[in-house]
């Protein structure tokens, strides 16, 4: 028999579409022969290696996980798993979304990255969307960054230019791991180690007007930095009236009003912004509003807002900068999360789905159940002793991924696709706790 005529297909053409799971697998591990994700291998395999291949600073991991779509993911060992942290409120649309994997292949194949000597349009036009979401008056500006942290240290520059160097934030605050943000950041284990940080940073006590008010009294005040709810405190919700009174206070003695909305905004509370909620802000506008975490459903994206033409303009050219941060594929990214969240009415959709859960779980009478407090899809769920790492170890066995932010707290901040029904499966969980076991 004669060999076939027809030639062989070049080595650039693509190969034919996968159709089984491993398939889809093996496929996604190389590209045009080149390794790019292995995902052979079992949790212990990759947890062995991981000891040895990253640094230590997030102890071992508590699994390995290789895929994910919507609010699932499955690990190394092919067990899946409710994802109800959502890699800690950054998925917002869930794993895989079809429309945000389109929308970064796209730009990619287009126009991956430029330095900041150049613009891109959709540099521009998601800074516009942005600024629109937040209801920022005429002369107000945005800074791309890549991290909740980034922004925040922009933020920290953006106070440093008032000419005053006293900085307010409150007691239980968390603002990022870098220099600046720690500086803010109240727990003393995150700081002391790197100390000496960035100088002038005081704390007040959380919720406690009259304490503002006094330490606002001097006039030196160059900024007060505000979490309408902190997330890593526990999921702790500022008193009714609070960041009204801050407002008036800070625009009083001249003093930059920024709100850490890192972890709250882009729709996890229900709004894009935690404090366009009327029982959280009250109508506020805020000087400046930092923005990470679900801003690019899964990809790194960060902004700082600044509110108005004085704060817009106390950075000048040269001041500050960023390699990475506004890249087009970036935001691209947040242009898809934001257009998925508004064409699907996502944001009734975690009102309405966060208010059944806490509902829900309010509802158990369970002797663990302390209380549940939060916003949207931002939950913490407090518990009557100090087990909440038997309670999320427990969670992960039965297939649910949760975060015990504190010892008598879970914290939950999960996609906003999740569904009442899947939600549903977590609170039978918890139904079925038994007391005395969790606590032995």
């Amino acid at each position: 028999m004669s060999e076939p005529t027809t030639a062989p297909a070049p080595a650039s053409a693509h190969p034919p579409v996968p159709t089984t799971r491993r398939a889809l697998r093996q496929a996604a591990a190389t590209v045009d022969g080149i390794p790019v994700a292995v995902a052979e291998g079992s949790v212990a395999q990759w947890t062995e290696r991981y000891t040895h291949a990253v640094m230590d600073t997030f102890g071992p991991p508590q699994r390995v996980l290789v895929r994910g779509e919507g609010p699932y993911v499955w690990d190394a060992d092919g067990n899946r798993y409710l994802d109800l942290l959502g890699g800690i409120a950054v998925n917002s649309l869930g794993h895989a979304h079809p429309t945000l994997t389109a929308a970064i292949s796209a730009q990619l194949g287009t126009l991956g990255h430029v330095s900041n000597f150049f613009a891109s349009p959709t540099q521009i036009a998601f800074a516009e969307r942005l600024l629109a979401l937040a209801q920022a008056p005429a002369g107000s500006r945005v800074f791309l960054t890549n991290s909740g942290t980034e922004a925040n240290e922009a933020a920290f520059k953006l106070a440093r230019r008032t000419g005053r160097t006293r900085i307010l934030a409150l007691e239980g605050a968390f603002h990022g791991r870098t220099m600046g943000a720690l500086a803010l950041t109240h727990k003393a284990a995150y700081r002391e180690p790197f100390e000496p940080l960035p100088a002038g940073v005081e704390w007040v006590p959380f919720g406690d007007a009259d304490a503002l008010e006094a330490a606002l009294a001097p006039g030196d005040v160059a900024a007060l930095f505000v979490e309408p709810l902190q997330g890593e405190a526990g999921v702790l919700p500022l008193p009714p009236g609070y960041l009204a009174r801050a407002r008036e206070l800070t625009a009083r003695h001249g003093t930059l009003l920024v709100l850490d909305e890192v972890q709250t905004g882009m729709g996890r509370t229900g709004e894009w912004f935690a404090h366009q909620l009327p029982h959280v802000g009250g109508g506020i506008v805020p000087d400046a509003v930092t923005v990470a975490k679900g801003l690019g459903g899964g990809f790194p994206v960060g902004a700082l807002i600044a509110f108005g033409d004085t704060a817009a303009t106390l950075l000048g050219r040269g001041q500050h900068g960023t390699t990475f941060g506004g890249n087009p594929v970036a935001a691209a990214a947040g242009l898809a999360t934001i257009g998925v969240i508004e064409r699907d009415d996502l944001l009734a959709h975690v009102r309405d789905v966060g208010a059944r859960l806490r509902e829900r779980v309010a509802g158990l009478d369970h002797p663990l159940v302390d209380s549940v407090r939060g916003e949207g899809l931002l939950v913490g769920i407090g518990l009557s002793s100090a087990v909440a790492p038997a309670v999320a170890s427990r969670a992960l066995a039965a297939g649910f991924v949760v975060n015990p932010v504190n010892p008598t707290t879970i914290r939950l901040a999960p996609p906003f696709v999740v569904t009442h029904e899947q939600l549903g499966t977590f609170v039978d969980f918890l139904a079925s706790l038994d007391p005395g076991e969790v606590a032995a």
